[in-house]
């Protein structure tokens, strides 16, 4: 396919890589001037990336941006084409530029991801998809190359819906691990052997079992490299107070959701979060006492 890909950053170059070495025609475009490989032609702008593709694929900061890019994009795309939006934006956005899309002729999916940086160089993605079962049939193979999973979840917006019930669940998940081994640690247990219970019995949990928050237990995880972010605590806030805004939008009790945000937030504005992944809420609650 010829694919334009719009947002060439930590996640979006390694899937724009993994998508030309699968044979694609792959035009990139980003705002920042980043090298790329020969493989991928850099287009000048977002109108020209998008310009005569079947797909163009982008992976952008927010639902701000993302608006402002699809009206660029959009007039200048061909008819029948699939816009794939793989950004984590607010379920409003999504459906709008959805909307807009489909008036304009087009296929729209907003398909945010889960994985991180490590998944999309390694093309081990999950993709949460929303929009049309024409519009995912087309992406699909793309899909499989950037990912190991893709799920078509509903209707325009459902993608984003589902990403953040999905790290609402690992923020607070997160959250309740670190409380957890930092409790422990001071009732004097061993880690190796609290996480070999935890692991295997009812407190099992992705960030136990995958992401364990302890360096030197458990598998390779960012708490065995300083805490260097696979996920940034900052991402984590972005993610959490996109659920809450939905929460509000449909009238949700979320307690949980509002309290990890609360934590997170000061974490990252008035701790030493920012730029830390997000399991480093462990160092966080073991420096800490009750009060």
């Amino acid at each position: 396919m010829k694919i334009g890909f719009i947002g060439l950053g930590n996640m979006g170059l390694p899937m724009a890589i993994n998508l030309a070495k699968a044979g694609h025609k792959v035009t990139g475009f980003d705002t920042a001037d980043i090298p790329l490989p020969d493989f991928i032609e850099k287009a000048s702008d977002a109108s020209s990336c998008a310009t005569d593709q079947d797909v163009v694929i982008t992976m952008l900061p927010n639902g701000t941006i993302l608006q402002q890019v699809a009206k660029t994009i959009i007039p200048v795309m061909q008819k029948g084409a699939v816009l794939c939006d793989c950004s984590t934006v607010d379920v409003r956005a999504a459906r709008q530029v959805g909307k807009s899309a489909e008036e304009a002729g087009l296929m729209a999916l907003d398909a945010p991801v889960s994985g991180g940086i490590s998944g999309a160089e390694a093309g081990t993605l999950t993709f949460m998809v929303g929009g049309s079962e024409a519009g995912f049939a087309i992406v699909a193979p793309l899909f499989e190359i950037m990912g190991n999973k893709a799920v078509l979840c509903g209707e325009a917006g459902a993608g984003q819906s589902v990403k953040i019930c999905n790290n609402m669940i690992l923020g607070v998940t997160m959250i309740a691990t670190c409380e957890s081994i930092a409790l422990g640690d001071k009732l004097g247990l061993d880690r190796e052997k609290l996480f070999e219970v935890l692991s295997t019995s009812s407190g099992a949990s992705w960030t136990v079992n995958t992401y364990f928050p302890a360096p030197n237990v458990g598998p390779k995880s960012p708490a065995d490299n300083d805490y260097k972010p696979g996920f940034a605590a900052e991402l984590m806030v972005k993610d959490l107070g996109l659920s809450q805004e939905a929460a509000q939008d449909v009238d949700a009790d979320t307690p949980m959701g509002a309290a990890a945000l609360t934590l997170y937030k000061k974490f990252v504005d008035d701790e030493d979060g920012l730029g830390r992944d997000f399991s480093a809420m462990l160092p966080r609650f073991s420096s800490r006492s009750r009060g």
